[in-house]
């Protein structure tokens, strides 16, 4: 009989094997052998563990042959993963849902919310509630973290402060980048300037959203091309990658998408180009939205689709019940080799009342939100190694390859069913090779009262 999962006990020893695991074929990358898998994609594996780091993944018919010598924990036939990436967040406006209410749930009001909440947002009222995002996502298994920051003139370097600040304290335990986020036409000017120089004095990446600062409306085809000219032309002075906020909007006539992938061949930015939300692609005419897909092949643009927070957004009406998901064309963009990654997006603010900075929940949603199962077996492939070579990060998280630092998650699931079935509270997350006891921080931290 299989010993129950709370009853295993991880070995003390700085060298020690993790047997009878399964992995997800996508987490094994260039370590894989040419192996089987099972109809979920799930490979049977020996982990081998050394002074903090996989020493080695055995795979096949040299498990057998392995022997048992030494320390070992018997999963039993359960999985393990490597450390998750989120690709897209912002701690700089977590948890402030109980001060900066959205009243409604539309995306304009919480737009205004957060827009009145930045002043509130002083270096100390940023560190504590991106230290409390932090450590939630520490204890949920999240090994990376790229964060938009809003990044205007009058909060900029109180942020970027704080951020970076962050950002050097949390290094040993999660990998923070950091993204500017304004819309672009304020970079037009010196502040352009001062926000690329932030960014890269703190090792960033150039962001912003593809409206106007004066409203939703959208900005004329002639100045776009304008200011997505500036932006790459400041990116590429710093020498920075670009990450932005495009068509986050139930509107089809939202479509700055192409004019971004023109800009990024235009300025021979192919492959250094991350694209969020991109919601109107799923509303507009079939022949547009492919057509669109098309050139973001070509200018190889990564697109980062937000489950939760876009389903919750986006078609909001009071009093009628949503038509659609909000989400993006991950399956028809896949299909063309364009790198795709599921990420959190928002944490407890007006853009999202909920979260927790965890990404198993996000995987566990994208999954029925997108339907990417059947097959499922390609799925955690967006929580893992494809942002983390979005992220430039391959090699340090998101996979389970020899050399890498030993940051795993195991779970109380053989099967890909029983890993989304349940929120898999009672995972075990191990950083450097032994179990993290840090607990995700309590609510009481955060109340003024």
């Amino acid at each position: 009989m299989i010993p129950a999962f709370k009853s295993l006990r991880w070995p003390e020893a700085p060298a020690y094997v993790i047997r009878n695991a399964r992995v997800p074929l996508p987490f094994l990358g260039s370590s894989a052998p040419p192996v089987s898998a099972d109809a979920e994609g799930l490979v049977p594996a020996d982990l081998h563990v050394a002074e903090g780091k996989i020493a080695a993944v055995v795979m096949g018919a040299a498990r057998s042959a392995d022997g048992n010598q030494g320390p070992s924990i018997d999963l039993g036939g359960r999985q393990v993963w490597p450390g998750l990436v989120d690709l897209h967040t912002h701690l700089d406006k977590a948890h402030t849902i109980g001060r900066s209410p959205n009243p409604d749930g539309t995306f304009n009001s919480a737009r205004l919310a957060a827009t009145a909440d930045r002043p509130l947002r002083s270096h100390a009222d940023i560190v504590r509630r991106m230290d409390f995002g932090l450590r939630a996502a520490y204890a949920h298994g999240v090994a990376a973290i790229r964060s938009h920051l809003d990044t205007y003139p009058d909060n900029a370097e109180t942020t970027w402060a704080a951020a970076s600040e962050m950002a050097v304290r949390w290094t040993d335990r999660i990998t923070l980048q950091l993204v500017s986020l304004c819309p672009i036409d304020l970079l037009q000017d010196a502040f352009g300037d001062h926000v690329a120089a932030l960014v890269a004095a703190a090792g960033g990446v150039l962001g912003g959203v593809t409206r106007s600062s004066l409203g939703p409306g959208p900005i004329p085809e002639a100045d776009l091309t304008v200011m997505l000219d500036r932006l790459f032309a400041l990116a590429a002075r710093h020498d920075l990658d670009v990450d932005l906020h495009v068509d986050e909007s139930g509107d089809p006539n939202a479509n700055t998408l192409p004019h971004v992938a023109r800009a990024a061949l235009r300025h021979g930015y192919a492959g250094r180009v991350t694209c969020g939300h991109c919601c109107s692609l799923a509303v507009q005419p079939e022949a547009q939205a492919l057509a669109t897909l098309d050139l973001l092949a070509e200018a190889r643009i990564s697109i980062v689709t937000l489950p939760t927070v876009n389903m919750y957004l986006q078609d909001r009406v009071a009093g009628r019940t949503p038509r659609w998901r909000g989400v993006t064309l991950v399956r028809e963009t896949r299909q063309r080799g364009i790198l795709v990654a599921a990420a959190g997006d928002n944490c407890r603010d007006s853009f999202y009342a909920y979260g927790d900075h965890d990404m198993v929940d996000t995987f566990r949603q994208a999954v029925r939100i997108l339907h990417l199962d059947h097959p499922i077996s390609e799925a955690t492939a967006l929580v893992g190694p494809l942002p983390a070579r979005i992220a430039r990060l391959a090699g340090t998280c998101g996979s389970l390859e020899p050399g890498m630092p030993a940051r795993l998650i195991a779970f109380n699931a053989r099967s890909m069913d029983e890993l989304i079935a349940r929120p898999q509270s009672d995972r075990v997350v191990i950083d450097a090779g032994k179990p993290v006891t840090a607990a995700v921080p309590d609510y009481s931290e955060l109340w003024d009262d």
